[in-house]
């Protein structure tokens, strides 16, 4: 047991020792997430911006700056951990699959960068919610807070599978810039008249919106969004961790048996 603990720390350490080099995923966490938020108080109109959450059916009413600010605040976190993780995936492939290759269980370093993940995804839902929660206070910041770190898990995921498929960085950053936007504003009634569609249902931060809407303006329920939101995350994870047993794969031709030679007598 305590080798399994030894060998799970020591990946553990690798794995948040990668995102902390990667100082501008640190510099957008510290300064875009905040910037991005204000930006959305400041700018946007406080008029009412009534819709209505497909998830309970409620007509809701916030003002549309801070209808702008929940959706800024998913944009912001689904971005930066889809960028983390795709950066980590992508200049620490080769490391992982020497790993492998030498003996070192996927098992404990699929483990690792789960852990990593859980911890790099809490510390920016957090902090969103803290910086959406500067100027007004939501009706529900705990779920707002859980259902930000289930948005950023899945997009985090989402990066894996990008930065083991893809073959250049520019198109995994470009990749995850396009569906973050397009995911996330096509769900603000504000910036969609089909927010309402039923097409949204079918995009990977749907859940997360419905959920973070709900907790945010509202104290309605947010376990449908939620459970959502899950879905999309174990498809997302489970795609993860194949193409990571894929890529770290012993890539050596399997050696063959020496073939005996028959005793005398035999034929």
């Amino acid at each position: 047991m305590r080798r399994h603990w030894t060998l799970f720390i020591t990946a553990s350490r690798y794995a948040l020792i990668g995102h902390a080099r990667n100082r501008f995923a640190m510099l957008l966490v510290v300064v875009y997430i905040p910037v991005w938020i204000a930006l959305a108080y400041v700018s946007i109109p406080d008029r009412p911006a009534p819709f209505r959450l497909r998830a309970t059916g409620q007509v809701l009413s916030p003002p549309g700056n801070h209808l702008t600010q929940i959706t800024g605040a998913l944009n912001a976190v689904t971005l930066i951990a889809g960028f983390m993780m795709f950066a980590a995936t992508f200049t620490g492939g080769a490391f992982d699959r020497r790993l492998a290759m030498a003996g070192y269980p996927r098992f404990h370093l699929v483990l690792a960068k789960l852990a990593a993940l859980t911890l790099v995804c809490a510390a920016i839902a957090a902090y969103a919610t803290a910086a959406a929660g500067f100027a007004w206070s939501p009706r529900q910041p705990f779920l707002l807070a859980t259902a930000l770190f289930c948005a950023a898990l899945t997009y985090g995921a989402l990066g894996v599978v990008l930065g083991s498929v893809l073959r250049r960085e520019v198109e995994g950053m470009f990749a995850i810039l396009m569906i973050s936007i397009l995911d996330v504003a096509l769900q603000n009634p504000l910036s969609s008249s089909g927010s309402d569609s039923a097409v949204v249902r079918f995009l990977p931060s749907y859940g997360a919106v419905q959920a973070s809407m709900a907790a945010a303006f509202s104290t309605a329920s947010v376990a449908q969004g939620l459970a959502i939101q899950l879905l999309w995350l174990t498809g997302a994870a489970f795609a993860a961790f194949l193409v990571f047993r894929r890529r770290t794969r012993d890539a050596l031709p399997p050696i063959r048996k020496r073939r005996t030679l028959p005793l005398s007598g035999e034929r």
